[in-house]
């Protein structure tokens, strides 16, 4: 089925099961469909495909019945239109019918409800593109609060409109569809209403600001900019979606079905998994930039540094992109065209040309020719820094690792285990006292890597137990008695660090290795995930290929003690609050999550470092953070962004609206110094990374920015604190 048995979020062990299901699934597809067929059929292919390849392979498959109809139905309608700003009742009794019999419909390959579904969006759009023209085209009365001087649906007289509700609920879970056409008018009436009294708004108090020095101007002149700005800004949006293709929405019903299964089993066009592997391997044949739409026109807006691009040193960020050729071909006009389109012709294999048309910042044209080739996207990968310690003579390392990346495709890929060894070798030529390895915001990656990282600090023993479905579970071990460290260690997390963060966490925490330090808990996913190429599973039907991926949990892993990460996450050893400290975060709080569950535990052992003093090191750490004001900041920021998350109703009088403006600007003003001062001066390169950090201006900028990222994070400055404390104490 796959090429190589690690083309995966997570290493699994390639089983014949597996392979004797996916050679059941590419018979199952073919006798179910007849061969040249179109659109539709290529989508009823799509389903069945992902649906055989769920039942056969998902670690806990679903049944198709009523009640997982249903639950299709509300997520695919909720995702449809979220913001409940296109359809109204009257097309939700349309598609309501379905809401029971989806499952049937599925396993028929009857799409009916999705093309339904598709087409009322279509026209919903069409219609409210009406609706905000018209309603843009007049002055809103600020100055007397009256509302809205607008035509309603049929264009008749304009007519005097009173803001009636003093607010408008912009969080569409808490609004029901609109009853009527005219109520979605009103709803528009009411949502750009908004839009042009907040850009009025920030206008007046730019005006302030400026004192005298302003070119005063009225409130009707304001208005009249801040509409046409909101017109502007509209006539955007609504390009945009009107440019979403029908394949494109058809991948998000697709997604609202395989995410009943669990939040991370997914169906990946090819495009989306050619990002994926991109952004899991840091390694992508092209010519090394990033575009970005920007209105009917795609722009540059950065050059890899050390990419073909840069290396070629036309192109440059701020470029616009108008036409895109393959060597010495015609050219294409790229105007209009969807960003993912633009993007799978720009990047192509190594040693071929493409050749770029691009209107530079100064209005000229300019056409420019490079050759692919393989880009690196270094900031991706491990780094390290020099710290000072909390007290005079101690010297820290620091790790940062952003991913667990991996790339299994390539003789020559980079993988995140051996990069951090190697780290960790430069770090101790230094002779430092402590190492910090940094997961925060980590959202995993590599299984096989995080087992080899974790056995960097134990002689050898069980880092995590994986359990297939309907199979015995299995321990992965380190089997290496090397100890690359054994000096003491603290990993940092916070509610992102996720999945193979988790099980590095977990594995040094149960051993007694590390100090976990971080916000309440990390994220909480205890799943693993793999991909299936639906194009080798499905003989023939050539002409609908390619079909994409779909990524499915196939398995759960479990600490060594026993428990799970699965919904609980790891309770950091030292807490420290952060800004999400009372938000609702992590799996949990996704729909359809995995239960948690346990195993019994393994056993397992250490001799390399001894916490035996971790309860002293909390209490020190808990009694800093109780005297320290800039913790207490935190703490008191944390609870303004509680209370802002939940504000989702704003005032539609221009008035109240910058009274409330004003007090939120006034309480943020309090912390927004909070991360500007320098709270650890010692932070320096280590001095064998300097020449490549110097080889270029862009890398020296982007590292200057790193280390000056360390100097001002008050975490690593506790962390330290912490670091001291274990050193002192042992």
């Amino acid at each position: 089925m796959m090429k190589n048995p690690f083309r995966q979020t997570f290493e699994t062990m390639k089983r014949s099961h597996i392979m004797l299901s996916l050679v059941a699934i590419g018979l199952l597809v073919a006798a179910f469909f007849p061969k040249n067929q179109h659109q539709p059929e290529k989508d009823a292919l799509l389903i069945r495909s992902v649906l055989t390849h769920l039942e056969q392979l998902h670690y806990h498959p679903k049944t198709l019945n009523d009640d997982f109809s249903q639950k299709l139905y509300d997520t695919y309608l909720e995702r449809l239109d979220f913001g409940k700003r296109f359809l109204t009742q009257k097309d939700v009794t349309k598609l309501a019918p379905y809401r029971s019999h989806l499952d049937d419909d599925l396993r028929a390959g009857n799409i009916e409800f999705f093309d339904l579904s598709v087409d009322l969006l279509n026209a919903g759009v069409q219609k409210v593109s009406e609706y905000y023209k018209e309603i843009l085209d007049k002055p809103f009365n600020f100055e007397n609060n009256q509302g809205v001087a607008a035509a309603k649906p049929g264009k008749g007289n304009p007519v005097s409109t009173p803001a009636n509700a003093p607010l408008i609920e912009l969080d569409g879970k808490k609004r029901s569809f609109a009853a009527s056409e005219e109520e979605l008018y009103n709803y528009w009436e009411k949502y750009l209403q908004y839009e042009v009294m907040t850009r009025l708004s920030d206008k007046l108090d730019d005006q302030e600001e400026k004192g005298e020095a302003a070119d005063k101007k009225s409130i009707k002149e304001l208005e009249a900019e801040a509409r046409a700005e909101t017109l502007k800004s509209m006539n955007q949006w609504f390009e945009r979606m009107q440019k979403v293709k029908r394949a494109e929405r058809f991948g998000y019903f697709l997604n609202a079905l395989t995410n009943l299964f669990d939040p991370h089993t997914d169906y990946l066009a090819p495009i989306d998994k050619q990002n994926f592997n991109i952004r899991f391997s840091g390694r992508l044949e092209g010519i090394g930039a990033q575009l970005q739409t920007d209105g009917d026109f795609t722009k540059v807006i950065l050059v890899v540094v050390g990419g073909p691009a840069w290396k070629q040193k036309e192109l440059e960020e701020g470029d616009i992109i108008t036409k895109v050729a393959q060597g010495n071909n015609t050219p294409v006009d790229v105007a209009g065209m969807d960003i993912n389109e633009v993007v799978s012709m720009v990047r192509g294999e190594k040693g071929t040309e493409v050749r770029l048309t691009v209107k530079k910042k100064d209005g000229s044209v300019k056409i420019i020719p490079i050759v692919r080739d393989i880009v690196i996207m270094e900031e991706g990968f491990a780094k390290s820094l020099l710290l000072d310690g909390a007290v005079e003579g101690e010297k820290i390392g620091y790790i940062y690792l952003p991913r667990f990346y991996a790339d299994f495709e390539n003789a020559d890929g980079r993988f995140c285990a051996p990069d951090v060894a190697q780290e960790l070798e430069k770090l101790k030529k230094q002779n430092v006292n402590a190492i910090i390895l940094d997961l925060r915001d980590n959202g995993g990656g590599s299984l096989r890597d995080v087992v080899k990282m974790s056995g960097f600090f134990i002689e050898k023993g069980p880092i995590v137990q994986v359990k297939s479905r309907n199979q015995a579970p299995e321990v992965l071990t380190d089997t290496d008695p090397r100890v690359q460290y054994d000096g003491p260690l603290v990993v940092m997390v916070n509610s992102m660090s996720a999945s193979a963060s988790e099980i590095l966490a977990a594995a040094l925490q149960d051993y007694g290795r590390a100090v976990i330090v971080g916000s309440k808990s990390t994220f909480g996913k205890g799943t693993v995930q793999r991909f299936y190429n639906l194009d080798q599973s499905i003989n023939g039907f050539n002409e609908m290929k390619p079909l994409g991926e779909v990524k499915v949990t196939t398995q759960k892993f479990y600490r060594i003690n026993g428990g799970s990460t699965q919904l609980r996450g790891v309770v950091p050893d030292i807490i420290l609050p952060d800004g999400y400290h009372f938000i609702k975060t992590g799996e949990k709080e996704e729909d359809y999550p995995m239960e948690w569950s346990e195993l019994p535990a393994v056993a397992y052992k250490q001799n390399v470092y001894s916490l035996d003093k971790l309860k002293e090191i909390k209490a020190r750490s808990n009694a800093r953070m109780e005297k320290s004001e800039l913790f207490g900041q935190i703490y008191g920021n944390a609870r303004r962004f509680e209370q802002q998350r939940e504000q989702t109703a704003y005032p539609l009088n221009l008035e109240a609206y910058r009274v409330m403006m004003k007090d939120r600007q006034t309480a943020s003003k309090q912390f927004e110094n909070l991360f500007k001062d320098v709270v650890n001066k010692g932070v320096a390169n280590l001095e064998t990374d300097m020449p490549a950090l110097l080889a270029d201006e862009s890398k020296k900028a982007r590292n200057d920015d790193f280390v000056a990222s360390v100097q001002k994070d008050i975490y690593i400055r506790e962390t330290l604190n912490i670091i001291h404390d274990m050193i002192s104490l042992k």
